[in-house]
């Protein structure tokens, strides 16, 4: 820049390298030091060492990235992990509770709902927050709010069962 283009500007000073970023994660305090531009996913798979959540189209048209952050389903691909400082995530490994698997996980095995199974933590955590959402009560609407979650295999019968057996098994519950 020349004089002449630096006039009336204020100094700038540059971004900083790395970002201290507190995270709950799976109802665990982590404290990473990123980059700014890490996304959620990234900090997940590379700096916890959290890889259930899967990296699959990077654009988020997938869902394989799928997490919960303070109960919410979110593509953890699009989103920073500057952006989630103090919040609640939960992965895949975070849903089993003392030694026993999430009525989600259980229900996916019951029911044969993956084949390659690299979109099923994705579909699980997806799940997870549809059925805490509370809007499904059909299978046609099971599938319209997981239409976020593309199985290249095509095991969307099974899935759908399922998150219905989940659904009952944990209304059960209630």
């Amino acid at each position: 820049m020349t004089q002449a283009n630096t006039v009336g500007r204020a100094p700038t000073s540059p971004a900083p390298t790395k970002i201290l970023v507190a995270l709950d994660v799976n109802g665990r305090q982590r404290q990473l030091t990123v980059a700014p531009w890490t996304t959620l996913l990234d900090a997940l798979r590379d700096h916890l060492d959290l890889t259930g959540t899967k990296k699959g189209c990077d654009h988020g048209q997938c869902g394989a990235c799928t997490v919960l952050v303070d109960g919410r389903r979110i593509n953890s691909c699009l989103t920073l992990a500057v952006m989630k400082d103090g919040a609640k995530i939960t992965t895949v490994e975070g849903l089993a509770t003392e030694g026993a698997l999430h009525p989600l996980q259980q229900a996916f095995i019951d029911h044969d709902a993956f084949q390659c199974g690299y979109c099923t933590p994705g579909q699980i955590c997806s799940a997870a927050g549809l059925i805490a959402e509370g809007k499904a009560k059909s299978a046609d609407e099971i599938r319209e709010l997981m239409s976020g979650n593309i199985c290249r295999c095509g095991a969307y019968p099974n899935i759908v069962a399922a998150i219905q057996q989940a659904m009952g098994t944990m209304a059960g519950r209630s």
